[in-house]
């Protein structure tokens, strides 16, 4: 494994080249039951509002998860269908990479639940990973590291959120373009694994621009932190999630081409040879604006915020789950995976995918 980090004027960026031994073998989603189409927000919105959203957004439904559904339990159903379909004993798995950030408490790990749900080892490692929109290509990277050198065999990466809990009901910029979902990836190390390139990316100046403000330690909930109140735009409190999304489309329009023509430059690759990029889902005018601009043909680029909304870092997999599924359950494919926004963060990672053993998403 070679490591190069590369600072610039507005981050740090980190290529890693030739990981190799990491399978991937399997893709469940679960996402909830219920759905939610767009006329149900029209006791909150007009139809003027509504529309113009999902013009922009490219979201027509989502699924928001009930009160006693967290995130946690969407991955789980998601890892004992993809245990199940690969014939994994638990107690062969060696560790949990989950990656939320919508836990189940503050403290412990959420993960820790998650070993003693699936009856995993108490010899298992399990521990959470911070982070959003990247998320998933993070995990899948800092779970490949740890895999590649054979000191983990079998490895559980889940990623998941459900933000509808974290948004204000009348926040048109937040609540007309989230959905709930959550993911879980199967790795296994293998000798004869083909090659994964990583590129990471990091600017905490923008974490302004994506935040929920209150309820962490250093703004602590309060009775004040929980009122919502009228802004210029939107009717929120200090604990739910704030967006400002002109910020937000112009650090996705600067960070994320170079990101993939970097990607492809590390692996040597023109953007004929890979067959998919799998953008993580930040809305419909993101994407065609990043497909146009990197020369992708329609093709290339699957979309699932249609159905789904943004669900953060359960994008990518539940992309990949629900467009990809008869190609990838059949067949091996260059994919390349894009993960950017919240923090600000952003990584890339190219892949081969297929075929794969379990695919596919459940309804919770």
């Amino acid at each position: 494994v070679t490591c190069v980090d590369r600072k610039d004027k507005r981050g740090v960026l980190m290529k890693q080249k030739a990981l190799k031994n990491v399978l991937i073998r399997g893709i469940q989603c679960a996402v909830p039951r219920k759905i939610v189409k767009n006329d149900y927000f029209t006791s909150f919105f007009s139809n003027e509002e509504i529309e113009k959203s999902s013009s922009m957004t490219g979201v027509k439904s989502r699924r928001f998860a009930d009160k006693n559904i967290c995130t946690s339990d969407l991955c789980v159903s998601a890892a004992r269908k993809v245990m199940y379909d690969l014939g994994w004993d638990p107690s062969t798995i060696d560790g949990i990479f989950f990656v939320t950030q919508t836990p189940d408490y503050r403290l412990p790990a959420t993960s820790c639940s998650i070993q003693e749900k699936l009856g995993l080892s108490t010899e298992c490692a399990a521990f959470d990973v911070n982070l959003g929109c990247s998320g998933y290509v993070y995990g899948l990277w800092l779970a490949a590291n740890l895999m590649a050198t054979g000191c983990m065999k079998r490895v559980l990466l889940l990623a998941g959120d459900t933000i509808s809990k974290a948004v204000s009901p009348k926040d048109r910029s937040t609540m007309l373009l989230f959905g709930d979902a959550g993911s879980a990836t199967a790795l296994e190390f293998d000798e004869n694994a083909p090659e994964m390139a990583f590129v990471l990316g990091t600017d905490g100046r923008g974490k302004e621009n994506l935040i929920i403000p209150a309820g962490g330690f250093r703004e602590q909930s309060s009775a004040e932190t929980v009122v919502r109140c009228n802004g210029e735009n939107d009717f929120r409190s200090r604990e739910d999630l704030f967006m400002d999304g002109g910020e937000i489309f112009n650090f996705t329009i600067q960070r994320v081409p170079p990101l993939v023509k970097i990607l492809l430059q590390e692996t040597k690759k023109e953007t004929s040879d890979v067959d998919f990029v799998v953008f993580h889902q930040a809305n419909e005018f993101i994407m065609k604006h990043l497909a146009k601009k990197l020369k992708l043909n329609p093709n290339q680029a699957p979309s699932s915020i249609g159905h789904y909304g943004n669900t953060s870092s359960a994008s990518i997999p539940l992309t990949i789950a629900s467009e990809l599924a008869q190609t990838l359950g059949n067949e091996s494919k260059t994919v390349a995976l894009v993960g950017f926004g919240v923090g600000y963060s952003w990584g890339g990672a190219m892949v081969e995918l297929g075929p794969l053993a379990s695919i596919g998403v459940l309804e919770v």
